[in-house]
């Protein structure tokens, strides 16, 4: 199976809605490693390392978000190597 890695921002309003623990709760759920974080300009960062299909549907779930989100973008990069990350995490905010 090939690993890929997808290094993401979404923005929109996605702070104070549970965005970051949404990422974090289905990122576990799908079996993805990587880390999530609040940004202080107001967006929301993740990487996503699994199989290039799972990696794929997490990105779809980031363009609608849990149910007080309104996602106005999801900015991806797959052109980072893929680390091996052990887990998902959720990241302090930068």
């Amino acid at each position: 199976m090939a690993l890929k890695r997808a290094h993401v921002y979404i923005t929109g309003r996605v702070q104070g809605v549970f965005y970051r623990g949404w990422v974090s709760e289905n990122a576990h759920r799908l079996g993805l490693r990587g880390w999530g974080r609040n940004r202080f300009d107001g967006s929301v960062e993740a990487v996503f390392e699994g199989s290039g299909e799972v990696v794929g549907q997490m990105m779809k779930l980031c363009h609608d978000g849990p149910p007080h989100a309104h996602v106005d973008t999801v900015l991806d990069d797959y052109s980072e190597p893929v680390e091996g990350l052990a887990s998902f995490e959720v990241k302090s905010t930068s």
